[in-house]
């Protein structure tokens, strides 16, 4: 029976939490597409108030994307950093 060492068993999770932290990514692009869906309604509305509303929405789309970044940027640290393998294995 082959046996895994401890390093590989390292990189194997980092792998695997790289791909959850990458499913972060799906929310933001969800929420960032309903907002816009809503937007352009509240145009089509009210046109008179289109750049209130087009502010109002970039505004909202650039603090949910964070959480679609801070995703990307751990998948990024686990793939390629490995903060854990300097630990003796």
């Amino acid at each position: 029976m082959n046996q895994i060492s401890g390093e590989q068993f390292i990189l194997g999770c980092s792998a695997i939490g790289a791909g959850l932290a990458l499913i972060a990514g799906i929310g933001p692009g969800v929420g960032q597409g309903i907002a816009a869906g809503h937007a352009a309604a509240a145009v089509g509305r009210n046109p008179g108030a289109k750049s209130d509303i087009t502010s109002t929405m970039l505004l909202g789309q650039a603090v949910a994307e964070t959480t679609g970044l801070y995703g990307l940027l751990i998948g990024m640290i686990l793939l390629f950093v490995h903060p854990l393998s300097n630990l003796g294995f």
